[in-house]
């Protein structure tokens, strides 16, 4: 079964040589990709007044609009410019065919509600017995943005969630080679594919937090490696960055306020200026 898996992921892991090969030749960031998190059917996470998916397209079409503006040599695509739905796999597969250079995607963060206890009812014995409700968890905020890498364990949690959207994709057995989001064992074989982006991966998420923290004065809640589906078949320096959290009533008004998205481009792009200019040769 091991090694049938790892057949499936053969053709996967020579695209990624394939692209290794021409990257160590020169680079030079022509092509980005924009990724706006969700879509359609699969609105992620949701505030008191919004959702995720359309504040990560609102922010990721200011973000490729600014980019084409002062980067002309630089091509930008989209994987969604409306609100629709668009598989992982074609999400990664439009970077891959298209060589691009960056992959970018743009999402909102969200804390799930908490059960506590909200009262007590007597049994008919004479007992007091808890009765539980949930609450929203509102106090989380700041920024974090993500590169794929061989998650520990206490972070497989939250890629099995984050990866869990395939399940609402049709044929996703046959488009993802009989990928499992709940399999301890697929997520051991895709640890096995390092990404050989990894450090250019690292220094585009430090150089945005950076901006995040330093110019927009937002809460940094670091870079993280996690083994995000749509990360991983990028073939590519690729980071997923989550811009606030929806769930915070504060945070949820700025990331959707004019200004906010404003300084969330603003940040973002100076990250791609900066690493275009060091790591081009």
């Amino acid at each position: 079964m091991r090694l049938k898996k790892a057949v499936q992921f053969l053709p996967l892991l020579l695209l990624f040589y394939s692209f290794q090969s021409a990257f160590s030749q020169s680079y030079k960031v022509k092509t980005i990709v924009i990724d706006a998190g969700h879509g359609g059917n699969k609105p992620g996470a949701r505030g008191s007044f919004s959702v995720e998916k359309d504040v990560a397209l609102q922010v990721a079409l200011k973000l490729g609009r600014k980019i084409e503006e002062e980067l002309p040599d630089v091509k930008v695509l989209y994987t969604r410019k409306t609100d629709v739905d668009v598989d992982f796999y074609k999400r990664a597969a439009l970077a891959n065919d298209n060589h691009a250079d960056l992959f970018i995607s743009i999402h909102c963060n969200s804390m799930p509600n908490r059960r506590v206890i909200t009262g007590y009812k007597r049994l008919k014995s004479g007992k007091k017995t808890p009765v539980y409700g949930y609450v929203k968890n509102t106090t989380t905020r700041g920024t974090e943005t993500f590169v794929a890498g061989s998650h520990r364990l206490n972070e497989q949690d939250a890629a099995i969630r984050e990866n869990e959207d395939i399940k609402l994709e049709k044929n996703y057995k046959e488009n993802y080679n009989g990928y499992d989001p709940k399999d301890p064992e697929t997520f051991i074989i895709l640890s096995l594919f390092k990404n050989l982006f990894r450090d250019k991966s690292l220094k585009l998420a430090r150089l945005i937090q950076d901006n995040y923290r330093n110019d927009d004065k937002r809460v940094d809640r670091g870079v993280k490696e996690q083994g995000l589906l749509i990360l991983q078949r990028c073939g590519l320096p690729a980071v997923l960055t989550e811009i606030g959290f929806i769930s915070h009533p504060e945070e949820e008004k700025y990331i959707n306020s004019e200004a906010g998205q404003a300084e969330i481009v603003n940040s973002i792009f100076k990250a791609i200026k900066t690493y275009k200019k060091e790591t081009e040769v």
